[in-house]
């Protein structure tokens, strides 16, 4: 696609998260050359009721009406885990070029099989790890790469929220447990500090009656004597945030540190990244953020590059390599994980 071109969005599901990444979008004013101009839905009238909401144009009949759609060049999905597999696919067979939710997928064969597909059909393809796009964490990088903290040695994330009871999170059948959930943030912070495949994961935890984990701890251990220690609940609130100690400090992303507004500096400095403000609520805590995804996915696109480097496909491999062993230390099983895939 020409840098000339307006990018043109569609939308898939109309969720809690599709509905927050639609405001954040909408209402960011330096969001460049990029519109949302259609959505599908399972339930059609949850599609009219988002379009309506949000002033989209058009409304499809199905996932494959808007896939084959001329009229969408990128596609947002927002879908439930199991669904993210055939939906990327779908999308992807079809030329469109995909943001989808993470975890990228259920498993790592799933994974390593879209990321093949758009390689091969030369479509940009990245995993919605919005945390990466946040200002406060290009600005924690910088730090590092300052050498502020010194040698990097240890990793230090909490994160917890009350969601044992909600039906994707419980249930084997969606794609339940803290890990894919949570933990998806805890392991891609270690990873983003680290820069490096840890050589021993050691994971403990709670698994309920469906099979599926809700309490995890995973200490991660990595060369030069560099280790990671993640605790991830959906029992009850933690205290969200994440540590980076180095030979000379830490600094530290405050609660929420997933979507964190404020970082605090080695020398004890505070530094505060306000989000962008909508007249409409959002779902989910520090929403707005979601748009930095979306303006890193049409610089990608309009650059010709088929990946992000801030979440590159190597780094999604190696977040579902990881999460695959972190549930099987603790026996949780997804039928997919016997399937073959492309």
């Amino acid at each position: 696609m020409s840098s000339q071109m307006t990018l043109r969005w569609g939308i898939v599901t109309a969720g809690k998260i599709s509905h927050d990444f639609v405001n954040a979008f909408n209402t960011c004013t330096n969001r460049g050359d990029q519109v949302i101009v259609g959505v599908a839905a399972r339930n059609k009238d949850k599609a009219a009721e988002l379009a309506k909401l949000y002033g989209i144009e058009k409304v499809f009949d199905s996932y494959q009406a808007l896939a084959e759609s001329k009229d969408i060049d990128v596609a947002y999905i927002g879908s439930l885990n199991p669904d993210h597999y055939p939906l990327t696919k779908l999308f992807l067979e079809n030329g469109k070029h995909v943001l989808c939710e993470k975890p990228l997928c259920l498993n790592y064969k799933q994974a390593e099989s879209l990321i093949k597909l758009a390689e091969s059909k030369k479509l940009f393809l990245m995993e919605a790890v919005w945390s990466r796009f946040f200002p406060a964490y290009i600005a924690l990088e910088e730090q590092i790469k300052s050498g502020k903290l010194g040698d990097l040695k240890y990793v230090e994330v909490n994160f917890g929220v009350p969601i044992a009871g909600v039906e994707r999170v419980w249930k084997k059948e969606f794609g339940g447990g803290v890990i894919l959930d949570l933990g998806v943030y805890v392991l891609q912070l270690a990873q983003y500090v680290f820069k490096d495949e840890p050589r021993k994961v050691i994971a403990n935890g709670e698994v309920n009656e469906e099979g599926v984990d809700m309490v995890n701890t995973i200490v991660m251990e990595y060369n030069n004597d560099r280790r990671a220690v993640l605790n991830v609940s959906g029992k009850f609130r933690l205290w969200n945030k994440a540590t980076v100690y180095g030979t000379k400090g830490r600094i530290t992303l405050e609660d929420p540190f997933h979507c964190p507004t404020t970082l605090v500096h080695v020398n004890g400095d505070v530094e505060k990244f306000p989000l962008h403000k909508s007249p409409i609520d959002y779902n989910f805590e520090n929403s707005a953020g979601l748009v930095y995804q979306a303006i890193e996915t049409a610089r990608c696109i309009k650059e010709g590059l088929l990946e992000s480097p801030r979440m590159p496909h190597k780094e999604s491999l190696l977040l579902a390599k990881l999460e695959e062993t972190v549930r099987k230390q603790l026996g949780v099983h997804f039928e997919v994980d016997e399937m073959e895939f492309p």
